[in-house]
């Protein structure tokens, strides 16, 4: 078995590296530099807390102890378990999920200490953590290149190869053809164009995801922080990364939410373009109508992506179908 797994990103560096760790020949081949796409434009919060239903809640509850083994094995993986604290601005206290606890205004201030006004009531996740997703990308790839794959980075893929009897032989590249008796699709919304080069529809489409930058105090932010006006996180000494829709009301929001935030600056801010499945759910498993291609494409890719990674190693190299992925096959669209 020679497995090529296309796409550098968080999920297809997962790939490889759970491919290559079980045995399998694995070749993987990016346009651009692991986690240079969309990965790098995640916020990259980890958390299952709260999950409870959907064809991959299973998997999902399980994303914290992934990461956990991955940490174990590949030493100096960069994850943060700071937990996340969530409140709106309005309305009664939720019902606790899983990995949840509401939480009142004294411990806000005790998990968030510079908060202005803490609220009457929020959602406290202790198991949640965040990553730098293009480092834990780029330790993935070394991980999977200690385990004997091959790499072809800047490397564009064009096209899926077909045998004359219509299974799949390896890719299409500008350097020539690379073989291979398995391809997993892993590109993200470049998936959908690859699948197309073989007669495949993959309902995936791209969705906006802006990502602002900013200039803060040290220690300003202490967890994972989501309200009505953000999703933000402390990623440095003096930086902060926001996900919001707009990144000068973000900022605005920032500075009205935090004491000693007035001089946090906007560094800048990025759109990337995440895919999104029709559904919102994972698309994974193999293309009955095209021997030998397999699809694994999702949104919440950087909290899924270990957990991710294992599973679909397991179906390539043992070629078991894994119970667990049962919701999330191609064939239900």
């Amino acid at each position: 078995m020679t497995v090529i797994v296309v796409g550098a990103g968080i999920v297809g560096a997962s790939v490889a590296y759970h491919v290559a760790r079980a045995g399998a020949a694995v070749t993987l081949v990016d346009a651009g530099q692991p986690g240079a796409g969309v990965t790098a434009d995640s916020f990259a919060w980890i958390g299952a807390s709260g999950v409870r239903t959907g064809p991959a809640a299973g998997i999902r509850v399980s994303a914290m102890d992934e990461y956990r083994r991955v940490e174990a094995e590949l030493p100096g993986l960069p994850v943060t378990w700071s937990g996340s604290l969530a409140w709106r601005a309005a309305g009664d206290a939720p019902a606790a999920g899983p990995g949840q606890e509401i939480v009142d205004a004294g411990r806000v201030l005790a998990l968030e200490p510079h908060v202005r006004q803490p609220p009457e009531w929020a959602v406290w996740a202790a198991g949640d953590g965040a990553v730098d997703p293009v480092g834990v990308t780029a330790r993935l790839v070394a991980g999977a290149r200690d385990h004997g794959a091959r790499i072809h980075l800047d490397t564009v893929v064009s096209a899926v190869r077909r045998d004359a009897a219509g299974r799949v032989a390896g890719v299409e590249t500008p350097a020539g053809p690379l073989p291979g008796t398995t391809v997993v699709l892993a590109a993200g919304v470049a998936t959908a164009a690859l699948g197309a080069s073989v007669g495949v529809r993959v309902a995936v489409e791209p969705s906006p995801c802006p990502l602002a930058r900013f200039r803060a105090p040290a220690g300003l932010v202490r967890t994972v922080v989501n309200t009505d006006d953000f999703d933000l996180r402390q990623v440095a000494p003096d930086r902060l990364i926001a996900a919001a829709d707009s990144p000068e009301r973000a900022l605005a929001a920032v500075r009205a939410t935090f004491r000693g935030a007035a001089g946090v600056e906007l560094l800048g801010s990025r759109l990337g373009a995440r895919p999104m499945p029709a559904d919102g759910e994972p698309i994974v498993g193999p293309v009955a109508d095209v021997p030998g291609l397999y699809l694994a494409v999702m949104h919440s890719a950087v909290t899924l992506a270990p957990a991710m990674g294992r599973l679909v190693a397991r179906e390539v190299v043992d070629g078991v179908a894994d119970p667990a992925l049962a919701g999330c096959r191609p064939d239900r669209f």
